[in-house]
């Protein structure tokens, strides 16, 4: 079965070697310790680093490595978030403590997150960026690969044997939201002209329209985003005919929007540029516009633009406009028993 990508961003502070163990590992890392590690006395600090940056609602901060010292701040100023790959993989290693140690306190928490993962989802499916979400927020959040993140982490829980401490009602819970969250999916995907094509980075929670976030996100058809939704569609086990359409419907629109014949490269000076090439393999814009299929950019200031020159340096090199990942689905597509 095909693997759905699973988006991370968590920061990671250095790591130190002695006497053969990782001493100071972030979340991803110390995913990859071997169990003796994950169960020894610098293990156990790190599992229980983590404990004190769970918030209120049983969530994680982003962009913090939650497991190489003890939060010293106010709970109160904790703000856990599913943005950025945050919260879930602090569950799957309070998962996989739990299993070594047999730590209640590894549990507890574990179902506390769960059970926000679960009560935070809409009654259509979809998730927000965020548990009391404002403004962008709101939305249905496919944006670096939020939603799929916590699918993929749902279904672990439903089919994984090592969440056997589940029991057996959250498991059931779990699946049904998985499964919401596929028909939520489906109902999101962006039609043009009586066409299915893909999936905007955010979806309006209530109508499920295409929504834009911050001023240079604007209601699009996302490149990257829709690249980890389609892999996840297509890493269902004997998917229904509206799935097995929307991902062939997906499929097509990455084909007819892949953009041969230009590479991004910078110059002397850090700066971004797109040029000719004829070496180089297809790349797709992070953005389309809806009904043109015309890639777009934007500063901060909210104008679009055809032309990744067009706009202020600042956000011309700091944002990726240009990405590689439907390459991905279109291999993985070559296998895929229903195209």
């Amino acid at each position: 079965m095909k693997k759905a990508i699973l988006i991370t961003a968590i920061f990671i502070t250095a790591i130190f070697i002695s006497g053969g163990l990782t001493t100071t590992a972030g979340t991803r890392e110390c995913l990859k310790q071997p169990a003796e590690w994950l169960s020894s006395r610098i293990g156990r600090e790190h599992l229980d680093n983590l404990l004190t940056y769970q918030d209120a609602e049983g969530c994680w901060p982003k962009n913090v490595d939650t497991t190489s010292e003890v939060f010293r701040g106010s709970l109160k100023d904790l703000k856990g978030t599913f943005d950025n790959g945050a919260t879930v993989n602090e569950l799957r290693l309070l998962a996989r403590g739990y299993n070594l140690t047999k730590q209640q306190r590894y549990k507890a928490a574990f179902l506390n997150g769960l059970d926000c993962i679960l009560d935070t989802q809409y009654a259509n499916g979809g998730w927000p960026q965020a548990p009391n979400p404002t403004g962008y927020q709101k939305h249905i959040t496919f944006n670096d690969g939020t939603i799929i993140g916590l699918m993929t982490l749902l279904r672990e829980v439903f089919t994984d044997k090592q969440y056997g401490f589940v029991n057996e009602a959250l498991r059931q819970r779990a699946e049904k939201a998985f499964k919401s969250g596929v028909q939520c999916i489906l109902a999101c995907q962006i039609k043009v002209n009586g066409t299915l094509t893909a999936w905007c980075a955010q979806h309006d929670h209530k109508t499920l329209a295409a929504r834009g976030a911050r001023s240079y996100e604007h209601p699009s058809i996302s490149g990257h985003e829709s690249a980890g939704v389609t892999m996840l569609l297509m890493s269902i086990k004997q998917p229904s005919n509206p799935v097995q359409n929307s991902v062939n419907s997906a499929v097509h629109w990455f084909q007819d929007s892949q953009l041969n014949g230009i590479c991004v490269q910078r110059t002397s000076d850090g700066d971004k540029q797109v040029v000719s090439t004829t070496k180089s393999e297809p790349l797709w814009a992070r953005f389309y516009e809806i009904e043109t299929n015309r890639p777009i950019f934007s500063g901060r200031d909210g104008v679009i633009q055809y032309d990744l020159a067009n706009i202020e340096p600042e956000r011309r090199n700091g944002y990726s406009w240009y990405v590689n990942t439907p390459k991905r689905v279109l291999d993985q597509w070559q296998e895929w028993p229903w195209r």
